[in-house]
């Protein structure tokens, strides 16, 4: 076999591999497609459970306050809520959270102020610890960065009157979407999570997860699968499969939005990216034996598998990356028609793009934030950044496939403060990001200069994904 076919081979191998994620998601977008719209009505609650609602913290100065202060308008008896502000801080974040809560416990409602001598467990270890004190039946869970609607409780409550529920998650919404171009990628990215993932596999009956803020779990139902657990960096997704194998029901609503802040910048979208792509990749090794050998369905196990398993997706992205170019040169060095390449590049953009495309197109259509026709043309560039995060998640996936769990790196909230004391950092790879833009730069020109465009579009899209991260990469380092 030659050089050319050995590539050719290796070419559609990985082409062929990504194309089974194209027509997932091509699932996904068809069951949304078939039963949105079908908003169920919750059982009728016989009583008024107590919750507890945890706030986890670590120097959140700039937005501590509003979300305390929006849980503490959450729209429950005072006597059956209960608010734990969960603060690990090491900055002056502690002392402002001691003088909310003060404040509020003066006004009649149930506010503790829980600190630890460390952070061990993190995030998880913090939640953990809140469960000692905890004296509500249900524990709803927000992040700092988010700002819950007063009727919440009101409206995600009621599904537990179903004993078998065991969590209900709200949709996200965001904040800042319009602060810049990262932000407004973010908002395309977690819709089609949101509203079209999340959604698929409620409305399907497969599992799905919790996402560690802006959802309710029911106390039995983290305690019964054996409590929050630190050997991950995605506590939320290990306990909601661990819940699952325990035979708890999930319940979304996507009707019910909880705001949040998106991470503005780059830096700080990669950092929370990387923990979430990490984190996957643990939660997979720790318990796809156990779905596997569960006695549940094989459509269960098998959706199960590919929504732990999506990040392995990264390495083919940058084997394509590498292979691309010289499968076309290939191609042109057999001397394949010009027809022939026109076809098997479109095989490629029906097939492994155009799932994307569709996807993440419904979710804007689905979130009903308004713009669409802008969003929409702005697809290009969410996929371009897609595309350019491959390095960067593949090296999560290796940190988590031959590391230690690591450290959980909080990803830094603004609060609107142009400003701010807490910066992310870049991890280091801009180089190879840029390196590998330069070598699609070189392909767009080698395919201009010998007459076949067909690929341009592809090798472009390709070119911009890395170029993208890779500058704002760079910008962060310096």
């Amino acid at each position: 076999m030659s050089l050319a076919e050995v590539v050719l081979v290796l070419y559609l191998g990985v082409l062929g591999i990504l194309s089974l994620n194209g027509m997932h998601r091509a699932w996904m977008v068809a069951v949304w497609l078939a039963r949105r719209g079908a908003v169920l009505a919750p059982p009728a609650l016989d009583r008024v459970p107590r919750v507890t609602v945890q706030l986890p913290l670590y120097n959140e100065r700039y937005v501590v306050e509003r979300v305390v202060f929006a849980c503490a308008r959450l729209r429950w008896p005072a006597d059956r809520m209960q608010i734990q502000i969960l603060d690990d801080s090491t900055d002056d974040t502690a002392a402002l959270a001691a003088t909310l809560a003060e404040q509020l416990r003066t006004e009649g409602l149930d506010v503790q102020h829980i600190r630890r001598a460390d952070r061990v467990g993190f995030k998880a270890g913090a939640l953990e610890n809140g469960l000692r004190t905890a004296t509500g039946e249900l524990v709803a869970v927000f992040d700092a960065d988010f700002v819950p609607p007063s009727d919440f409780l009101e409206r995600c409550v009621p599904w537990f009157a179903d004993e078998r529920v065991g969590m209900v998650q709200a949709r996200w919404g965001h904040l800042n979407e319009k602060d810049n171009w990262i932000t407004r990628v973010q908002a395309t990215l977690l819709d089609g999570h949101f509203v079209i993932e999340h959604a698929a596999r409620a409305l399907s009956g497969k599992w799905f997860n919790f996402n560690g803020t802006a959802g309710i779990w029911r106390r039995e139902a983290i305690t019964s699968a054996g409590g929050w657990e630190h050997d991950t960096l995605t506590e939320d997704l290990d306990l909601s499969y661990r819940a699952q194998l325990a035979g708890w029901r999930f319940v979304y609503l996507p009707e019910v939005v909880a705001p949040a802040e998106l991470p503005p910048s780059l830096a700080a979208f990669k950092t929370q990216q990387h923990r979430w792509a990490k984190g996957s990749i643990q939660t997979a090794r720790k318990l796809l034996g156990r779905i596997w050998r569960a006695p549940i369905p094989w459509s269960i196990k098998l959706e199960a598998t590919a929504h732990l398993c999506a990040n392995f997706s990264y390495p083919l992205v940058v084997a394509l990356t590498l292979l691309l170019p010289l499968a076309v040169a290939a191609r042109l060095e057999r001397g394949a028609s010009l027809a022939t390449l026109l076809r098997v590049d479109l095989v490629l953009f029906v097939v492994a793009v155009l799932p994307f495309v569709l996807f993440y197109a419904a979710g804007i259509v689905g979130s009903g934030s308004g713009g669409v026709s802008r969003r929409v043309v702005r697809l290009p560039i969410v996929l371009a950044v897609g595309l350019g995060m491959a390095v960067a998640q593949t090296r999560a996936m290796g940190e988590a496939l031959f590391g230690d769990v690591g450290t959980f790196v909080r990803t830094p909230k603004h609060g609107g403060v142009r400003r701010v004391a807490y910066l992310s950092h870049s991890r280091g790879i801009a180089s190879v990001e840029l390196l590998l833009a330069s070598y699609l730069g070189l392909a767009c020109g080698y395919v201009i200069t010998e007459g076949y465009v067909a690929s341009l579009p592809f090798l472009a899209l390709f070119c911009a994904g890395y170029s993208s991260v890779g500058l704002g990469s760079l910008r962060a380092e310096t």
